[in-house]
């Protein structure tokens, strides 16, 4: 029996829907975290490369890259706590 047939058993059992939106909302928060992660080593890799082009507009680069990571941290908090509400439900 496979993972996923595991999963999506049909029952009428009010617990298999419950452990069903657990599973909803750590796999949202994982992919939150994740998304968050590759978005934040993108602004990295660009800002490391802008700054080895044009070395005098360091500050300026980074100031934007602080800021622009920040918002994207906050997107993923949000998402993240919306997965751990869904799992609490």
């Amino acid at each position: 029996m496979s993972l996923m047939t595991i999963f999506l058993q049909v029952t009428n059992d009010a617990a298999a829907n419950f452990s069903m939106s657990h599973l909803g909302g750590a796999i949202g928060a994982g992919l939150a975290a994740i998304g968050a992660g590759i978005g934040i080593g993108q602004i990295g890799r660009g800002a490391v490369e802008s700054i080895a082009r044009q070395p005098e507009a360091a500050n300026d680069i980074r100031a934007n890259m602080i800021l622009t990571a920040a918002f994207v941290e906050g997107v993923a908090l949000f998402a993240v706590i919306a997965g751990i509400l869904a799992v609490l439900k």
